[in-house]
C-alpha cells in the first residue's frame, strides 16, 4: 500500500510538472508553416511624386506572394545605432558639430545610439534613448589608432546579433568607417570577396536591420578604397539601405550624407506578408523582391529575410 501511494504521488508530481513545462517548450519551439514577417524598405521618390505603397508587388523565393499590410514608419517606431570607426582619420574631430546637428534634428521621439568600433565589438555609453542631447554629448573623438577596430564587419555582426533594445521598431544602422577587410588579405580590386563581409551581411538580414554607411578614411591606411566601398556597397544594397561616398575622397562635410540618410528614414515603410518556416532551419534566410509599378519611385528593399521577425 505505501508503496503504491509513492509511485501514485511520483507519477502526479510527474504529470503536473510535465503540464506546467508544456507552455514553456511551446513557446521555444519554432512554428513551422507560414509565419508573419516584415522587411523594412525605402521609396525613394523622385521630386514632386508621393509614393503609393498600393502599387508594391513582392515575390517571396521567385514566387509571387501577398502583402498583407504596408505601415510607415513613425519617429517613435525607428531605432537609429550610429557606430563609428575608432580607427577614422584624426580629421573626422571636425565632423562632430555635424552629428550633433544630426541627431538633435532627428524627430521627436525617435531612438538613437552612438557606439564606437573597437576590437571587434561597438563600445557605447548607454543603449537607445530619445533624449536626443544626452545621446549627442557622448560623441568624442576617435583614438585614430590604425585597425583598432579589427574588422568593421566583426562589430556589425556582434551588434546587430546582440540588438540592445527588447523593443519592436524599425532597426536602422549608419556606420561611418573606410569599409576594409584587413582580415580578407590585401585588399585590391581581384580581392572582392570576404566571408567577413557575407556573414555580416547575413546576421544584419536575420536581425532585420537597414544598414547605411559613410565612408570615411582610416588613419595609417593607404590604399584599399575601392575595396572598402565596395564591401559597404554590397551590405548596404542587401539589406534595403545605401552607402554614400564622393569617389576615393572625403568630403569636407558629410551633413549632405546625414540629410540623406534622414530622409531614408522618413521614406521608410514596414511591409508584412507571410514566409514558410522550417523548424529544422532557424537561421535559414529566404529570398525576397520588392518592387513597384509607379514611376518616379525607386525601392530600396533588402534581399533576404528571416521567417518570423517582425519589426513593427
Amino acid at each position: 500500500m505505501l508503496t503504491m501511494r509513492r509511485t501514485t504521488t511520483i507519477s502526479t508530481v510527474l504529470l503536473a510538472l510535465a503540464c506546467a513545462a508544456l507552455p514553456v517548450l511551446a513557446q521555444e519551439m519554432p512554428v513551422e508553416g507560414p509565419v508573419p514577417t516584415t522587411a523594412l524598405i525605402t521609396l525613394e521618390a523622385k521630386k514632386g511624386v508621393t509614393p503609393d505603397p498600393s502599387m508594391l508587388k513582392l515575390q517571396v523565393s521567385r514566387h509571387d506572394s501577398p502583402i498583407t499590410a504596408v505601415t510607415p514608419v513613425t519617429p517613435a517606431a525607428a531605432q537609429v545605432a550610429i557606430l563609428i570607426d575608432d580607427g577614422l582619420r584624426f580629421s573626422f574631430s571636425s565632423q562632430m558639430d555635424e552629428f550633433t546637428k544630426f541627431i538633435n534634428g532627428l524627430p521627436p521621439g525617435t531612438k538613437v545610439l552612438v557606439g564606437y568600433m573597437q576590437n571587434g565589438t561597438v563600445r557605447s555609453e548607454g543603449g537607445f534613448s530619445a533624449n536626443h542631447e544626452a545621446v549627442a554629448s557622448q560623441l568624442h573623438i576617435t583614438t585614430s589608432i590604425p585597425g583598432i577596430d579589427a574588422s568593421p564587419y566583426f562589430c556589425l555582426s556582434e551588434f546587430v546579433k546582440h540588438w540592445p533594445s527588447n523593443e519592436p521598431g524599425a532597426r536602422f544602422v549608419l556606420m561611418i568607417t573606410n569599409g576594409i577587410d584587413p582580415y580578407n588579405g590585401r585588399p585590391s580590386i581581384m580581392n572582392q570577396d570576404s566571408p567577413n563581409v557575407t556573414n555580416a551581411q547575413e546576421d544584419a538580414e536575420r536581425a532585420g536591420v537597414a544598414v547605411y554607411s559613410i565612408y570615411y578614411g582610416g588613419a595609417g591606411m593607404r590604399g584599399g578604397t575601392f575595396s572598402g566601398q565596395n564591401y559597404l556597397q554590397q551590405v548596404a544594397q542587401a539589406t534595403g539601405a545605401q552607402s554614400f561616398y564622393t569617389g576615393t575622397i572625403t568630403p569636407p562635410s558629410l551633413m549632405p550624407y546625414l540629410d540623406q540618410f534622414s530622409k531614408a528614414i522618413a521614406e521608410s515603410y514596414s511591409v508584412r506578408f507571410m514566409v514558410d518556416n522550417n523548424k529544422e532551419k532557424r537561421d535559414t534566410l529566404t529570398q525576397i523582391k520588392v518592387t513597384t509599378s509607379q514611376p518616379g519611385v525607386k525601392v530600396h528593399a533588402p534581399e533576404n529575410v528571416h521567417p518570423g521577425v517582425v519589426e513593427q
